[in-house]
This record gives C-alpha cells, structure tokens and sequence, in this order.
C-alpha cells in the first residue's frame, strides 16, 4: 500500500496509480497480441508512458530492468550468430538426414531431436532460425509436405527449452528473478523433457508419420548431399566449439564461481570474438565485430526492456501485490492447489499469448507470496509449474512463442503457410497432453 500511496503523489493530475498502470498495461499487452504494430515499439512507448505519467521515474525504471537477461541473451546471441557461420548446423541436419536414410518418419525424429537439443544448449528462438530452412531444402527434395516437420519442430523448441536455464526466453527470466543456475534447471526440468518427446512422437506417428513415404530417387537425392561441405571454415569451427564448451562449463559452475549466466555468457562472446579478430587490421577488426553485433535481435533486446519497465511499473503501484493475495485466497494458502493451478493457468494463458510478456507479469506476483507459503524455499514448486507452463504452453498455438512465429514465417516464404486454426486444432490438445504429463511429475516429486 505504501508503493501506491507513493506512487500517487507523483502520476500526473493526481490520477490512481493502480488505473493509470493498469490501463498502460492492458493497452500495451492488447496491442502486442494483434501483431499490428512491431512489440519491440510498443514495449518501449508503453515504458515511456509509464515513466511520462508519473508511475514511474526514470531511476526506477531503469532498476526495473533485469539486465542478467538482457546480457545472457546478448552473449549468447554472439556467440550462436558467430558459430552458425561456420556452417555446422547444416552439417548436423544433412548427417541426421543421411543416418536414418533418408526416411521421411525418421527424418522427422532426428530433425526433432536435433531441435530438442540445441533448444537446450543455444535457445529455441535461434534453433529454430538455424532449422528451418535446412529442414525446407530437405523436404523438398524428398518431395514431401514439410508441414508435419515444421510442427514437430515447433514443439520440438519449445519442449527442449524447457530443459535449461538458457533454452527458453521465460527461464532466463525465471532464472535470474530468483537465482537460479543451469543445474537446478537440468535436475528439476530436464528429466521429464524425454518422457514428453516421446509421448510427443507416439502422437506424430499417427497423426502423420505412417503416412509419410518418398520415392527411391528421393531418398537417394538425400543420400547424396555431401555434408562435409557444409563446414564453409574449419577453423572457425574450432573457435566457436571451444568458447561454446567453455561457456556450457561455466553454466554448470557458476554457483560454486559466484558468477551470474549474463557474465558468462558476455565473456564468452567477447572471447570469441578476439578469436576471431586476431591476426586482423583495426578496420577489418571494426568490421567484422559490427557485422556480428548487427545479427544480435535488438527487437528482442529491447521489447525485453520495454517490458521489464512496464512490469515494473504494475509492481511498484501495488496491482500484482493484489492478485497474488487474490490468488491465495482462492487456493486459500494450499500450496500444492496454488501451484497446480499455476501450472495450467500458465499453460493456456501462454498458449493465447506470448508467454514472455506473461511471464514477466508472474514472477513479481509469485515473488509477492513468499511471506503467505512459508519463505522461499516453498515457493521452489511454484517456480517449475511457471517455466513448465510457459515453455510447454508456447506450443498452443502459432502466437505462444516466438520460435513458433519464425517457423511460420520460413513456411509462409516457401510457399507453405500454417494457418493459425489449423496448428490450433492439433496443438492445443497436444499442449494439454503434455503439461498433464507435468502435472504429475510436479505433484509426484514437489507436492506428495
């Protein structure tokens, strides 16, 4: 009450605080969801009016800013933009393709699988921009639909996200808002990912994979793509290999290190970076860092700072501090009713809408319960039914998460558009299929 009574005396006209934050967010968070208007825009006017207004000054704004996820994502978008250029995805793909010999349905799962593994260890957002157009160039030389493909690796990101600290934009959040490393991800998230993928492939198969067939000249059109020449610079090769070994090293340590992922992964960049620049004139040197840098997703970046403002200024005028009290009078303080809850309130809400704005709007309204459940450790539960939640519920629908708008958008290109109640129709209940499975792992090793 005292942020509210604070708040009050500074809005303009001496508006309610709680109104004035109330409408900057619901307009900001309406206007995102119709895609009219680029979110990285309307993030960052809505921060300026929630400043302009008098909800919050410019000091606070900028304490509201997480800059450990603005920095974990920076570094790591260097260091896969710098990697990717030595050709090593392609070559991951082609040899996947190549191993299960050119089969359509084991194309499928080994795309899939290759998804699921680099969504973990890079992030599902780049994953995706490095899949995609492998995975068109492969289906069209098999001359099959690349729909069941682009599905499957839709969820495929999303659900191999879910498994790490850096795999998924919400667990970043998450992560850092609470201090979280990238072991605590991998022993509490990590091992129910398999037994989703698999519940994930049954469903595939008879939805498509049976009827998945190719010609022999097909599948022998596969067999001789060569993919030794996708590696276009074997030394660049090494460079990143190395730098990336190091930083999933660090990732791993970094609590008994005291050091945070952003630091991490910044220093990762900035290692790969004089890796890569050694040996070079100045101007090359200036030309080759700008010509990474200008690969980085500022939209990204900066919706991110928008909307950590924006959250910031809903916090500070007292309006998530109310719902998290009404929640908890709903569950009436019951722990494991509150995180089940939770866990499909996530689920559906990130199916509907980007589940990082969503996201961002939860972790301050959970924060706010740890008097009510008992201290931190209580809310430990909590934590993994939102990033459960989030990450699977971004499969619901084309909207959910970003990496499924970038495989729409690769589709739309080649001339395969997903339409939006087409996906629905299958994903939605699939989503649900998977966040039951959660459900019980959650109530089975948190709640018993």
């Amino acid at each position: 009450m005292l942020q509210t009574e604070e708040a009050s005396q500074a809005v303009i006209f001496s508006w309610d605080p709680v109104w004035v934050a109330s409408v900057l967010f619901l307009l900001t968070y309406a206007v995102i969801v119709t895609e009219k208007i680029n979110r990285a825009i309307i993030a960052l006017l809505g921060a300026g009016l929630m400043i302009l207004s008098g909800v919050l000054t410019q000091q606070a704004a900028i304490e509201g800013i997480d800059f450990n996820t603005l920095g974990l994502l920076t570094g790591m978008m260097v260091i896969v933009t710098i990697t990717k250029k030595s050709g090593i995805f392609q070559y991951i793909a082609i040899w996947s393709a190549k191993k299960v010999n050119a089969d359509p349905w084991g194309i499928l799962v080994m795309l899939s699988c290759v998804t699921v593994i680099f969504s973990a260890l890079l992030d599902n957002v780049t994953t995706v921009l490095l899949i995609a157009p492998v995975t068109l160039l492969i289906t069209q030389e098999l001359k099959v639909s690349p729909y069941p493909y682009l599905f499957a690796e839709i969820f495929a990101s999303n659900i191999g996200g879910a498994a790490t600290l850096i795999g998924d934009p919400p667990n970043i959040m998450i992560g850092s808002a609470v201090g979280l490393t990238f072991n605590d991800f991998l022993l509490n998230i990590a091992p129910i990912i398999p037994v989703i993928l698999v519940v994930n492939f049954i469903v595939f198969y008879f939805i498509w994979g049976r009827h998945l067939h190719a010609s022999k000249e097909a599948k022998q059109g596969i067999m001789l793509f060569d993919e030794k020449q996708a590696i276009t610079d074997i030394l660049l090769l090494k460079q990143s290999l190395f730098v990336m070994a190091l930083v999933i090293t660090g990732f791993l340590f970094a609590h008994s290190l005291h050091l945070e992922p952003a630091t991490i992964a910044m220093l990762g960049a900035a290692l790969l970076l004089l890796l890569i620049s050694l040996g070079e004139e100045g101007e090359t040197q200036s030309e080759t860092v700008q010509s990474y840098f200008a690969e980085v997703e500022w939209v990204t970046i900066f919706f991110f700072v928008g909307l950590f403002i924006i959250v910031y200024g809903v916090e500070k005028a007292g309006i998530l501090a109310t719902i998290a009290n009404k929640l908890v009078l709903f569950t009436e303080g019951d722990k494991t009713l509150t995180t089940l809850v939770l866990l499909w309130v996530s689920a559906i809400f990130s199916a509907l809408v980007d589940n990082i704005p969503f996201v961002a709007t939860l972790i301050p309204v959970i924060e706010s319960m740890e008097a009510t459940m008992g201290g931190a450790e209580a809310l430990m539960p909590l934590w993994w039914a939102l990033t459960m939640g989030a990450c699977l519920g971004g499969n619901g629908s084309l909207i959910g998460a970003s990496a499924n708008l970038i495989i729409a958008g690769y589709a739309e290109r080649a001339g395969y558009p997903i339409e939006f109640l087409r996906f629905m129709l299958v994903a939605f209940p699939l989503m649900l299929v998977s966040i039951v499975i959660s459900h019980i792992y959650i109530y089975l090793r948190y709640l018993l």
